[in-house]
């Protein structure tokens, strides 16, 4: 007779809401037109929701306070009291405080920058970077993980909550004061120790302190720091248990401190901690602490192969260790459900599981975990026979073409600083040229256009007239302002990476399969399924009608290989190195069509170049810079000396990889810069940075406008670091989240601030 199965937990879960809830409440509480009671309601209902489905499915482990109006990490600090002054002294709301933190303010109460923003380790999630002054006091001050906790609890939900470990929080802060870090390490001690003794006094069963900090290469210091910190605050420990959860790879230089301390749950990485399972036969695990093991996938949509899982899960049991089976992290990084995918066939839906379909696989894994017999099982006989089987996914021209590629391929000549004198003289730019990302304003009447194009509703004349128009009025704005490098504004793309997709053998597209970038921004990845090759010309016909439009430079806007992949659910079945490739030669395909139809400036952006960097520096040459970069190289190599390459790269850490991004050989790079303080600026000239560059001089992710002022002075800072012949002067980032007034306005300071410092150069 079966048992009831082994216990299951998740890590956490999506909130941004079936069909993004969330998200247009949210935006609707921008605009004013509903009140923040009404925000706060539809947050409620998505949480009950959530943790319904979650119980409903059998989950034993479900997880509290893993919702948020924009950023889990943003939640800690503000729980914590890490509010820079500057929103302090803002006269607003403590909800519309938190949001100014998030995203900016601008209004009748004060005008405020927001955070800096960067990436989630290796996710296309964005988290908000807290600041920690001389004056901030770190102590508990909120109370949402408790509200939460209370409001699961009145369901019937016994939940597990979670905050952002105290040792990652520590880590992700800025300190931008006099005092170093180490002055606060003990206040942040505290803090923690408050939050556990307030879970203890309200008797919550299980804690969960997320750290995937751990996962990172750690100095002996690190070590030291993370166990000071947790032996002071499990020094308090009663009963209410921890859980230490870890995620996005393996914790191998902290192993053998994590097991020493009084931890009563410990989750670990099975999917990418490529040393997990090594670490627990070398130093064992534990006999009176409960495993978390991290065996369901919550990065990418494929189903799990139980067979492998079980065998995981056998070994463990072998060992004795208790264990109980989780996903890998938490869910927020798939779609929630398959239930609204209804174009798809089941040939390929049967090899996918997004969160909803992931609860299943948990339920269905622990009850085989703890079958006698499960070959006899027709759950585990049907996905046997999934992953027997063979997908239709192989291309062999691709393949022999992929081949056939050699070392001249990815070198392109003359060398740089001869083709950027080249440039000049084809150009003949002012100093300081400016320009824009890519994207203009998607307002409205676009997106309502492109809608009844795909619904059938109009035919694709009337779709593409609409365009060309919408094209020449952004054309004549930006000669209005007085921009120098004009863009078409990308008014037929749905977004930048599913719009070349599109055009490409072996992608998939869902319907319904969002998930949350940053804040209200949801992305809807395609899904990678077999080899990829480019169809037809996809941006050509668009860029040569704009270019006819103007006497100035019209620049070709393609997204680069590495985004194209990173920004995709990717195969399992062939490496990244292979499937990057392949999308470089198809988008070298593009390159080379604009060129030929008279576009001279084209640039590839490679937004996500750093996510799938692995997070230990040791392993960044043999498992990816060593192919990512060739593979951009390898989409230009084969312009002409005047043809100038732009790139662009937005919120990460790129300070540590300069010299890999230098080696991409563009002639141009465009970052984002202005949330993190122009910090790069530093790296560019340490590292005798060559390629031209034009560090973002304002934030497009906040409504405000800056000032003529605001960006004079960081146009001036840019000028300390780098050479006036090299920069160039650009947000830091596409428009199309942005309305048309702040556009104009903010456009119209940037081009006046260019032609103040030009004229005093």
């Amino acid at each position: 007779m079966r048992r009831a199965g082994m216990k299951t937990a998740v890590a956490g879960y999506p909130r941004i809401g079936t069909l993004r809830e969330l998200k247009f409440a949210l935006e609707k509480y921008f605009r004013k037109e509903i009140s923040a009671d009404e925000l706060t309601q539809t947050a409620k209902e998505l949480r009950k929701t959530h943790w319904l489905i979650q119980k409903e499915a059998g989950i034993d482990y479900i997880t509290s306070n893993d919702f948020s109006y924009y950023d889990i990490v943003l939640d800690t600090a503000f729980l914590l009291n890490i509010i820079s002054e500057r929103y302090n002294e803002l006269e607003v709301s403590e909800l519309d405080k938190y949001l100014a933190m998030a995203r900016g303010y601008q209004g009748e109460n004060g005008d405020v920058k927001a955070l800096a923003m960067k990436k989630w380790f290796n996710t296309n999630y964005h988290y908000i970077v807290p600041e920690v002054e001389d004056s901030t006091q770190i102590r508990l001050t909120g109370n949402k993980l408790w509200a939460e906790y209370a409001e699961a609890k009145e369901l019937g939900i016994e939940t597990k909550p979670v905050i952002t470990g105290v040792y990652t929080l520590f880590k992700l802060c800025r300190f931008t004061g006099k005092k170093k870090a180490d002055d606060f390490i003990n206040a942040f001690i505290e803090a923690y120790k408050d939050v556990y003794s307030k879970c203890e006094a309200v008797g919550i069963q299980w804690l969960q302190f997320d750290e995937p900090a751990l996962v990172q290469d750690m100095t002996e210091e690190d070590r030291e720091l993370f166990v000071k910190m947790y032996s002071d605050i499990l020094g308090k420990k009663k009963s209410c248990k921890v859980l230490l959860q870890t995620y996005f790879g393996d914790v191998r230089d902290v192993y053998e401190d994590i097991v020493k301390l009084s931890f009563d749950g410990i989750g670990l990485d099975f999917i990418e901690g490529k040393k997990t399972a090594e670490l627990i036969e070398k130093y064992g695990f534990p006999k009176d602490t409960i495993l978390f093991a991290g065996l369901v996938n919550g990065k990418n949509i494929w189903k799990n192969h139980y067979e492998k899982t079980l065998n995981v899960l056998k070994k463990l049991e072998d060992k004795g260790i208790q264990t109980v089976l989780s996903t890998s992290c938490s869910l927020q990084h798939v779609p929630y459900t398959l239930k609204h995918e209804n174009k798809l066939s089941d040939e390929y839906l049967n090899y996918f599981a997004f969160a909803e379909e992931k609860l299943v696989e948990l339920k269905e894994l622990s009850v085989l975990a703890e079958c006698g017999n499960i070959e006899e099982d027709e759950r585990f006989k049907t996905n046997r026979k999934l992953f027997a089987g063979t997908r239709k996914c192989d291309n062999e021209s691709v393949k022999k073409r992929l081949a056939e590629v050699t070392e001249a391929d990815y070198r392109r000549l003359p060398a740089r600083s001869e083709r950027q004198q080249l440039q000049k003289k084809e150009f003949a730019l002012p100093k300081l040229p400016t320009t824009t990302i890519g994207s203009f304003p998607q307002t409205k009447d676009v997106k309502a256009n492109r809608s009844a194009f795909r619904k059938g509703e109009i035919s694709e004349e009337q779709y593409v007239e609409f365009n060309k128009k919408k094209i020449e009025e952004c054309v004549r704005w930006q000669e209005k302002i007085g921009l120098d490098v004009l863009v078409h504004g990308e008014y037929e793309r749905n977004d930048m990476v599913e719009y070349f997709g599109e055009a490409l053998g072996g992608f998939l597209f869902t319907e319904k399969a969002w998930v949350q970038s940053y804040g209200t921004r949801c992305v809807k990845p395609p899904v990678i399924w077999g080899d990829v090759y480019r169809k037809k010309p996809i941006t050509v016909e668009w860029s040569v009608y704009a270019q006819s439009l103007t006497d100035k430079i019209m620049k070709g806007m393609l997204t680069g290989p590495v985004t194209i992949l990173n920004w995709s659910f990717p195969r399992e079945d062939i490496t990244i190195k292979e499937s990057i490739s392949q999308i470089a030669l198809a988008i070298r395909d593009e390159v080379l069509d604009l060129e030929a139809n008279g576009i001279k400036i084209i640039q590839i952006d490679e937004a996500a170049l750093r996510e799938k960097l692995p997070l230990r520096k040791s392993d960044w040459n043999t498992e990816y810079l060593d192919f990512s970069i060739p593979a951009f190289r390898l989409t230009a190599s084969g312009v002409k000396p005047e043809t100038q390459i732009h790139t662009h790269m937005c919120y990460s850490e790129f300070t540590d990889i300069i010299p890999a991004i230098d080696d991409m050989d563009a002639d141009v790079i465009t970052f984002e810069a202005s949330r993190s303080d122009l910090q790069i600026l530093d790296s560019l000239r340490e590292n005798n940075f060559e390629t031209e560059v034009g560090p973002g001089v304002y934030d497009i992710h906040s409504p405000r406008i800056p000032s003529v002022e605001e960006i004079t002075r960081a146009i001036k800072i840019m000028l300390t670091k780098i050479d006036k012949d090299k920069l160039w002067v650009n947000p830091d980032c596409g428009l199309k989240t942005r309305g048309v007034p702040e556009t104009e306005a903010s456009l119209k300071n940037m081009v006046k601030a260019a032609e103040i410092i030009r004229a005093g150069l």
